[in-house]
């Protein structure tokens, strides 16, 4: 096993029963697993996915097949960044992993990393009288429903991981205020904070910063397990129709976690 910095670990997947993988998802956040056969059909996949738990279905089905849209009416089908995120957070329950596989990469030069943020590290190690502000903080979020998610939904910037009680920050960020070629521009609402943009601001540098922040460069066949609670999650844009397909299943927790936000 190798440690990954500033957190996750890459190992090989010979020899692990699922619920050694999970239990290693759990207690890094982020596994990388080698040695695993090459990328065989969606099916297949999922069906290997639900030797971790319960999968979490969605209107496509469970295998979510991200690629460049021919005419992408959201950034998630274009060939754009995309902001940090949780998943799941505008439906009725947020999936504990996310498990993507990697069918082919965009090749070197063209972008396309999954960014991921350790909330957990990061709060952990903030300022105290920052954390406290943050505390107080209540966001709401709006979206078109467009593709398949959309609505409303209220969360505290600061909650706890369902599972282990830490502290976690769900928080998905604001695309660039000027950048009118994003699709499906979320709103954003904030209270508790005197000062928005300050309060923006300080989150953007604490997500970013390279103690807490690891962008996974793709390679066809990588298979990366993610702690959805721990972590938030976004992309980096990749070059207009350079061949990046990823998939991604979502896997509930046991017992499954009602969403809060949309309570």
């Amino acid at each position: 096993m190798i440690y990954l910095e500033p957190f996750g670990v890459r190992a090989s997947a010979a020899g692990l029963r699922h619920d050694q993988l999970r239990d290693l998802a759990r207690e890094h956040h982020l596994l990388v697993l080698e040695d695993l056969p090459a990328p065989g059909s969606a099916e297949q996949f999922s069906q290997w996915c639900e030797g971790l738990g319960q999968i979490m279905m969605w209107p496509f089905g469970a295998v979510l097949e991200l690629v460049e849209a021919d005419s992408p009416t959201d950034h998630i089908f274009d060939h754009s960044y995309v902001p940090m995120h949780w998943d799941g957070m505008y439906k009725p329950f947020i999936p504990e992993f996310q498990v993507f596989q990697c069918v082919s990469e965009p090749g070197a030069g063209h972008g396309g990393r999954t960014t991921f943020c350790d909330t957990t590290k990061l709060l952990r190690e903030l300022d105290p009288d920052l954390l406290a502000a943050w505390r107080e903080v209540v966001v709401t979020y709006r979206i078109q429903n467009v593709v398949h998610y959309g609505g409303k939904a209220v969360s505290p910037l600061v909650v706890p991981h369902p599972r282990t009680g830490e502290p976690t920050l769900r928080y998905n960020e604001p695309p660039i205020e000027d950048d009118e070629s994003f699709l499906n521009r979320p709103l954003h609402e904030f209270a508790g904070t005197e000062d928005v943009v300050v309060l923006k601001e300080e989150l953007r540098k604490a997500l970013y910063d390279p103690r807490y922040f690891y962008a996974h460069d793709w390679r066809a066949g990588d298979v990366v397990i993610t702690d959805n609670h721990a972590l938030l999650h976004g992309r980096e844009t990749f070059t207009h129709r350079a061949p990046r397909h990823l998939r991604r299943v979502h896997v509930l927790g046991d017992p499954q976690f009602a969403n809060p936000a949309v309570a």
